[in-house]
């Protein structure tokens, strides 16, 4: 398999936009090629078989919020109180919506790994992993609440950005505001 890192970046950052538009059945190599405007056949020279691919994916989706998380506690460093906890979930949704395709090209891999054990194991590998660290670094950093609160919070801005990027207008922005900051208001203590 090819080394190029900047090239495997590219081409799975299209593979994204791929899995966003055309949904699991539309991933395919040929299509990867072709939205990363790359010769056809380069796909097949980085990833061993498409599930490799959809493995793929799904850590480069993580790789890309990563540094907007890092920057976000950094931000809020020695703050610990319910209106940090708040703004830290308003950045959340706001940087994971902002990565539109990358969210549904992860909605679409969560489809695709109840007909795949090896993919269901790695995204449930990865996501305990990122839900776990979450804990953590709200340990950590001392905010209020507990793991159970963090749990809560990551299934309740899970579902709203859901709804938000599906279907746009069920909620307006200013109603996502208001749910944002009545979850952390009911689920973590003064």
């Amino acid at each position: 398999m090819r080394q190029n890192l900047a090239r495997r970046a590219a081409l799975l950052d299209a593979a994204i936009e791929v899995l966003a538009r055309e949904g699991a059945r539309g991933l395919t190599f040929r299509a990867v090629d072709a939205e990363a405007g790359v010769p056809i056949g380069t796909a097949s020279n980085y990833f061993a078989n498409r599930d490799d691919l959809l493995s793929q994916v799904a850590r480069r989706f993580y790789d890309r919020l990563l540094p907007g998380a890092v920057a976000s506690m950094e931000e809020v460093a020695g703050r610990t109180d319910r209106a940090t906890v708040t703004q830290l979930m308003r950045g959340i949704v706001e940087r994971v919506s902002e990565f539109r395709s990358g969210y549904l090209a992860l909605l679409e891999l969560r489809l695709e790994a109840t007909r795949r054990p090896e993919l269901r194991i790695q995204l449930t590998e990865r996501i305990r992993a990122d839900i776990d660290a979450n804990i953590e670094n709200h340990r950590q950093a001392g905010m209020p609440g507990d793991a159970t609160s963090v749990k809560l919070l990551y299934l309740a801005l899970n579902w709203l950005i859901l709804e938000s990027l599906t279907l746009p207008d069920v909620f307006d922005p200013a109603q996502r505001d208001e749910l944002i900051v009545a979850a952390v208001e009911r689920l973590i203590p003064e």
